[in-house]
């Protein structure tokens, strides 16, 4: 009996006729190793519900990593929703309505860097657009109503509040450009990015944020400077950016 030699250069293979997309794997950087730990103990139970976690420089002493690092796993692990963070009280363990597993943490990680990149390259191309042409046409009495939406802004504590009335700013803004479509374009990115702004405003800083750069807007049309209007716009842009790289850092 003949014995056959089995090559591999010519068996058919369908990895042969096909191309992967396959993305690198991704190291795992100090910030997601203490997301992991931190996440550890919320679902092991060492933390529960409500309690508040040790402060950043007990944290940082507790793991042997910069506070820098303790401070960016936290933001991160408020954006996946496992811990809130209230400015001047600390960092407190939520209820979880299903249970999360430890491994699952660092995917949801880069799941959400990823959702928050793409709603924010969607809003800086149509809200700058929006932003842009409804400062340039608006009037006064619109202007006047922007300022009392600013006004409340100031006076607001509830993230969710505080929400709505963005979402209300920014579609008279849209609605001060005269041109329809952009105000269904702005509703239809606010409907988009809802989930991520509340999200956001959780963070501490995010808020005065938001609330500084549409101030800056609203100034610079009061005054009538196109030069200015445009620099504001960039502004509000670049420190969105900014603020979402430091929840969402690359190493």
């Amino acid at each position: 009996m003949r014995r056959q030699s089995f090559h591999a250069s010519r068996a058919p293979s369908r990895w042969n006729r096909m191309t992967l997309q396959i993305e690198a794997i991704k190291k795992v950087t100090v910030t997601e190793q203490v997301m992991e730990k931190i996440a550890d103990l919320i679902t092991s139970g060492q933390l529960k519900p409500g309690e508040q976690l040790p402060n950043e420089r007990d944290l940082a002493r507790m793991f042997g990593v910069a506070r820098g690092r303790i401070r960016e796993a936290l933001r991160a692990l408020s954006v996946i929703g496992l811990i809130a963070i209230r400015a001047g009280e600390g960092s407190f363990v939520k209820e979880q309505e299903v249970s999360i597993p430890p491994e699952t943490i660092i995917w949801m990680f880069h799941n959400e860097r990823k959702n928050f990149y793409e709603i924010y390259m969607a809003r800086q191309l149509i809200e700058s657009e929006v932003y842009a042409l409804g400062a340039r046409k608006a009037g006064r009495e619109q202007i006047a109503r922007l300022e009392e939406y600013l006004a409340r802004l100031r006076q607001e504590r509830d993230v969710e509040k505080f929400a709505d009335i963005l979402d209300q700013f920014d579609i008279l803004m849209a609605q001060c450009s005269q041109v329809q479509i952009y105000v269904k374009l702005m509703q239809t990115i606010i409907y988009l990015r809802r989930e991520s702004s509340i999200k956001l405003l959780g963070i501490p800083g995010s808020p005065e944020n938001s609330l500084r750069t549409r101030t800056r807007l609203v100034q610079a049309m009061k005054e009538g400077d196109g030069k200015k209007i445009g620099q504001a716009i960039r502004h509000h842009f670049q420190t969105l950016k900014k603020f979402y790289e430091t929840i969402f850092p690359s190493a």
